[in-house]
């Protein structure tokens, strides 16, 4: 066969399984305020299998499961919090890409902060008491 071919059809089924892919997501929404929010909601929300990604941008079936039931949850009129409270229930705090504010993650984003300061302030006082005891050494 052909190598042309053989590509051109590579790329014919790559192309049909993300058009696939893309179709099966489509929505109806009932209002234009729900596909808003639909779209914020995806947006922030991430993908529990992969490492870095929103619900938006995956393709993994969970986050195409996971698109439909945030959709069922925005017509069932339930409110923003009230999907984001059901994901992390579910899924962990993992799935915000904004975690909420407590003391694991102020240990975590302030944690190295504070120990430089203590390293930075232990080193002053170590150079601090060297140079005191050289200072009475020579005197």
């Amino acid at each position: 066969m052909n190598r042309g071919l053989c590509f051109i059809l590579v790329c014919c089924a790559f192309f049909a399984f993300q058009l696939k892919a893309e179709a099966g997501d489509w929505q109806s929404f009932s209002s234009s305020l729900h596909e808003t929010r639909y779209q914020h909601l995806i947006e922030e929300l991430r993908c529990p299998k992969c490492l870095n990604q929103n619900l938006a941008d995956s393709t993994s079936g969970i986050a195409v499961d996971l698109r439909h039931q945030v959709y069922q949850m925005i017509e069932g009129d339930k409110t923003d919090q009230e999907i984001i409270d059901y994901m992390v229930a579910r899924y962990g705090e993992f799935v915000l890409y904004r975690p909420v504010n407590n003391l694991t993650t102020y240990a975590l984003w302030y944690g190295p902060f504070i120990l430089l300061l203590i390293g930075g302030v232990a080193f002053f006082l170590v150079i601090k008491r060297s140079r005191s005891r050289q200072g009475r050494r020579d005197s």
